[in-house]
């Protein structure tokens, strides 16, 4: 126990002593001095600055068919079965796709091509809730049904629950070749 004693008055006095010694101006301004002598090392650290360096833009990643903006995702509203189980155009097991469905055109930057999607719900199970993607593009007022993404299209099925959307191509756009 007198160790502990001991150890507690030598711990306040030298607390006492840099209190008298110093005060709260004092730690602020060396704080201070801290943050201002950082802000001129942070610049210093190494970066890969060769693309910049020779002109060029950051090469871009070409999405992926679990990517939001992978060129037939053009009018999706929904999950994406590509990241639930499935494929970009097959429902994953366990579920069904929706007898009715919506449309869209989307343009493939690839080959200058635009392509009619179908976008059908996968039903019978609870939302996969990955890869979320709401694009909207051409999309249409809601007495427009046929190219209007915000029904849930489950209902015309046994089961009205919603899991995720796939994407099929049904063909070119009139007057493509």
């Amino acid at each position: 126990m007198n160790f502990l004693k001991l150890f507690d008055s030598l711990a306040e006095r030298s607390t006492r002593g840099v209190a008298q010694r110093s005060g709260r101006r004092g730690f602020l301004v060396g704080v201070s001095k801290v943050l201002v002598a950082s802000a001129f090392v942070v610049p210093v650290l190494p970066f890969d600055r060769t693309v910049q360096a020779a002109g060029k833009p950051a090469p871009k990643k070409e999405p992926t068919d679990t990517d939001c903006d992978y060129w037939r995702y053009c009018s999706v509203d929904g999950f994406l079965c590509s990241c639930c189980g499935g494929t970009m155009t097959t429902c994953p097991p366990g579920t069904t796709p929706s007898a009715v469905s919506w449309v869209g055109t989307c343009h493939n930057p690839a080959d200058g091509r635009d392509y009619l999607v179908s976008y059908n719900d996968c039903c019978g199970r609870t939302t996969c809730g990955r890869c979320g993607c709401n694009t909207n593009i051409r999309e249409r007022a809601g007495y427009r049904l046929g190219v209007h993404n915000d029904i849930n299209w489950c209902m015309a099925n046994q089961s009205s629950l919603y899991h995720c959307t796939v994407s099929v191509i049904v063909g070119l756009e009139e007057g493509q070749s």
